[in-house]
């Protein structure tokens, strides 16, 4: 009896000190939460343009805005890439709002700041090198990540994640730069259904383009062209196909195009009649007097 009621007095004596010990209470990371809402504004603004026709405010025709965001490179599987954004700083906004101070939380943020930064710098870059543009917006939205990630990378807590700091940045580190490179096959060309076997008729239909002397301009870095190709997946390289851009969208412009007087991408000319914007294979059979074998 008298070991049952020591046992009572230690178990309400545990209870007791857990009550009065300190809850930990749901404290927002503010800083984080404000640059990533405003991260959540800028991205969503470009959502908005890369998805609308026709001038926007804030994003005349002709500026590095309008470049940027009318190139192939501001959509990744048919997403606009500033969606993607957006959702990465709505996930660091959630994080930081909802999760209570913890190395866990830090965790999350850091690495999610570090995926968007790099893939922000590496879009920067593209813009650079194959656009020679800048998206002012893009800018702004680059130097939220950063600030972001720098914040996060000043404040780390001691034990996140203690001694072993090398080997998990190394590790987060392989993640982004995984993202990158999914994002370089995918712009490359070798996810895309051109990398499968070829359909027989859209293979005759490309052929006879070539042969019938119907002439396909565009621009790499034009997205509708590239919507244009993937129309006929593996045989996109039969297309009777004239780049206008071979040095980049700053470059000249090919002799062909200006003789051809071509002002938009893409352009068909078919039996010397002029077409543009993207046309369908039925609508190219038709121009061209195509016939599949076995049709009328």
């Amino acid at each position: 009896m008298a070991r049952k009621h020591r046992r009572k007095q230690q178990s309400a004596s545990r209870s007791r000190r857990r009550s009065r010990s300190p809850k930990v209470q749901r404290q927002p990371d503010w800083p984080i939460l404000g640059l990533a809402a405003f991260g959540m504004l800028i991205t969503g603004w470009l959502t908005v343009i890369a998805s609308t026709t026709g001038d926007m405010p804030l994003c005349a025709a002709g500026s590095g805005c309008d470049i940027i965001l009318g190139s192939r490179w501001s959509t990744l599987f048919g997403v606009p890439v500033a969606l993607f954004g957006f959702l990465a700083y709505a996930l660091i906004a959630f994080v930081s709002f909802e999760m209570r101070p913890s190395v866990k939380r830090w965790r999350w943020q850091w690495v999610v700041a570090l995926v968007g930064l790099t893939v922000s710098v590496y879009l920067t870059l593209l813009g650079l090198v194959e656009l020679r543009a800048l998206c002012p917006w893009c800018m702004t939205s680059l130097a939220t990540i950063a600030a972001i990630f720098i914040w996060l990378t000043l404040k780390r807590p001691q034990a996140a994640p203690g001694g072993r700091w090398r080997d998990w940045l190394i590790n987060t580190g392989s993640l982004a730069a995984v993202v990158v490179i999914i994002m370089q096959l995918h712009y490359s060309g070798l996810l895309t259904p051109g990398m499968g076997r070829e359909d027989p008729e859209l293979q005759a239909l490309a052929q006879h383009l070539d042969e019938s002397g119907a002439r396909f301009y565009g621009a790499y870095w034009c997205p509708a062209c590239q919507e244009q190709e993937d129309l006929f997946g593996a045989s996109a390289d039969r297309l009777p196909y004239v780049e206008c851009h071979p040095r980049g969208r700053g470059g000249l412009t090919a002799a062909a195009c200006i003789t051809a007087g071509i002002e938009s991408y893409p352009t068909w000319i078919i039996d010397g009649e002029r077409h543009e914007g993207i046309l369908s294979t039925e609508e190219l059979s038709d121009l061209s007097g195509f016939r599949w074998r076995g049709e009328d």
